[in-house]
């Protein structure tokens, strides 16, 4: 009777210590929230149903590189900075813009690509040629981001004439059917559109607005990011970096 106690609290210590190294191990693991829909960051492929882009492949390089174990996890854009106040992510990837304003709320790496605002209009429009234009137009973005902020902030249109999207794609939408007249947005992402989907519908007006700098995305004071930075250096050096970069944007970067 005593042996067969003494082999009932054996299996239950065992359990629980196998319990705590499992959750041990998966406290381990690093949640990474990404953009739904931000062609050519991160998007879902129509074929595989899979999350592709920038963004993706340059995660998944760092994460190699620096020797963790991560999983994506795809939201609204306007969602991931109270994500990482929540801690219901550990880092964001989503082209998302260093500001002042965002970096009174979180940390950013390095930055990791120079970007900017563009201006698009249909197309037949020869109206519209530069932001000072916009003047009484119905200007379409997206919501809770630098292009929508600069809009509002240089008053260069009405409150009541900016149409923010969730989804940026239904800001092309708009301005293909008429509903809008321009879309001012990032230029990576009107740039490609306009390249692709967009050719012969829509065109880029005007010079770059505001230049830049997109990083990636973490907690105030959290180390993750010094061994994403740390990461990130190797793989400029090395030219892994270069590699991803042309695949997504059929150059090398600068």
């Amino acid at each position: 009777m005593r042996f067969f106690r003494s082999l009932v609290v054996s299996v239950i210590v065992s359990s629980m210590v196998l319990f705590v190294l499992a959750g041990c191990a998966g406290s381990d693991e690093i949640v990474v929230g990404h953009d739904s829909n931000f062609v050519p960051f991160e998007y879902r492929d129509s074929e595989t149903g899979d999350y592709v882009g920038f963004d993706i492949d340059l995660v998944a390089a760092i994460a190699e590189e620096a020797g963790f174990e991560y999983r994506t996890e795809p939201m609204a854009f306007d969602g991931l900075i109270p994500s990482i106040m929540a801690d219901k992510i550990d880092m964001a990837a989503a082209g998302m813009t260093i500001s002042e304003a965002r970096q009174e709320e979180i940390d950013f790496s390095r930055p990791y690509y120079d970007s900017g605002l563009h201006l698009m209009v249909h197309i037949d429009n020869d109206d519209i040629t530069a932001i000072e234009d916009l003047e009484g137009k119905v200007v379409a973005t997206r919501s809770g981001t630098t292009s929508y902020n600069y809009l509002r902030d240089h008053e260069l249109v009405d409150n009541d004439h900016i149409t923010p999207y969730e989804n940026i794609i239904e800001a092309y939408q708009e301005l293909e059917t008429g509903a809008a007249d321009a879309v001012f947005f990032d230029s990576p992402a009107l740039l490609r559109y306009a390249a692709t989907e967009g050719e012969g519908k829509v065109k880029i007006v005007g010079p770059l607005y505001e230049g830049q700098q997109y990083g990636f995305g973490f907690e105030k004071g959290d180390e993750l990011r010094d061994q994403v930075d740390e990461a990130l250096e190797t793989l400029i050096e090395n030219g892994i970096y270069a590699e991803i970069y042309e695949k997504w944007f059929g150059e090398k970067p600068e």
